[in-house]
């Protein structure tokens, strides 16, 4: 399991200036110099993410920080998950911190580790034939570890599908975790009819199964999601094609079925990005992914119009809570020698995890 404890951010930093953070931010950042290591996720707001020294997707971040091994602190600024990602990854003097721990993912909260053993229980002993499971990077070190010790892979938004063909040519099944629409969307464009796919709810007795049920699936969906790519719909999809003929529609395989059936494209967010980065000048994109990232994509590229594909803000509010006044007392704590929010994954649980993601990263 991974342990933190919790500490307060000190009112005097709730009362600084937006100019006094930035400056007070970007000198703690100076001083530690190549001791630190700032990471910032996609969806982090601007006024944050512009002080990190990599900005990207959790498990690229991960492995970026874990090159850096002369960074004593890597401070991640995203969600828990995040960061106990880092700490799997990064060598042993490296410390990793989350600027608030109560930076949580509720898809990740959605599946706990003793949920996740009564399902593989149930499952085993209702089928005869070899369940490999697969988790989401977007999980907690207690999932991944418990993949890890039953033989299966971690994967990410942008290898789900070659991580599906790996578990379903190991076993006759797969348990996917913990978000149902990656893993319906991966299945379905696997060629795995939506019949053959049963959606475990862990909140139900027997996953609310039956017996026939669980024996006539191929896919094992864990009933988990994003709070913020669950909120597309498909009628969003037809209200903005009415609203801007011609443009195309990008969602993120988060996203439900029916809205990534009716979107042009289906992409991770390094896709998403890489595919609006490269997209010639006065295109139009519809994009179903966390709004801080399409407003940045927007801003930086004036030249083609970039759109939530909803009006209504879809904002990560977990990742919001990663706030300047939090960075800020983050850095200067550990110029004066104190560390906070530290994030650390006990040595069995990083053990396990860390076989799950060299699993997936062996994967051809």
């Amino acid at each position: 399991m991974a342990t933190a404890t919790v500490d307060l951010l000190p009112e005097t930093y709730v009362e600084l200036s937006a100019p006094e953070l930035a400056e007070r931010i970007a000198g703690a950042k100076a001083q530690l110099g190549s001791r630190l290591v700032i990471l910032g996720h996609h969806y982090q707001r601007d006024e944050v993410v512009k002080f990190a020294d990599y900005r990207g997707d959790s498990l690229r971040l991960s492995q970026l920080a874990a090159s850096r091994q002369e960074a004593e602190y890597i401070v991640f600024c995203g969600v828990h998950f995040m960061a106990e990602s880092a700490d799997i990854l990064s060598g042993e003097q490296q410390i990793v911190i989350l600027p608030d721990l109560h930076a949580g993912c509720s898809m990740a909260d959605m599946a706990n580790l003793e949920q996740v053993e009564v399902c593989w229980e149930t499952l085993q002993a209702v089928n005869s034939g070899k369940i490999v499971p697969v988790t989401y990077i977007n999980s907690t070190a207690a999932i991944k570890a418990f993949v890890g010790r039953n033989g299966g892979a971690v994967c990410t938004s942008s290898n789900a599908r070659k991580i599906m063909q790996w578990a379903l040519a190991r076993g006759e099944k797969a348990l996917f975790l913990p978000d149902e629409h990656l893993g319906r969307n991966t299945g379905y464009r696997l060629g795995i009819p939506l019949a053959k796919m049963a959606v475990w709810n862990p909140q139900e007795e027997n996953g609310g199964l039956t017996d026939d049920a669980i024996r006539d699936a191929r896919v094992y969906l864990w009933k988990g999601h994003c709070s913020v790519h669950q909120r597309f719909r498909p009628e969003h999809v037809e209200r903005v094609r009415k609203a801007c003929p011609g443009i195309r529609v990008i969602a993120h395989p988060e996203c439900s079925w029916e809205v990534c059936e009716l979107a042009d494209e289906v992409g991770s967010t390094e896709y998403i990005l890489k595919r609006i980065v490269e997209a010639p000048p006065a295109s139009a994109w519809a994009v179903g992914t966390e709004i801080h990232m399409i407003r940045r994509l927007a801003k930086e590229h004036p030249d083609r119009l970039v759109v939530s594909l909803d009006d209504c803000v879809c904002m990560c509010s977990t990742m919001y809570r990663i706030s300047p006044q939090h960075l800020c007392w983050t850095l200067e704590s550990l110029l004066s020698g104190q560390v906070v929010n530290r994030v650390s994954v006990d040595p069995e649980t990083k053990r396990w995890a860390l076989d799950a993601l060299n699993r997936m990263l062996e994967i051809k």
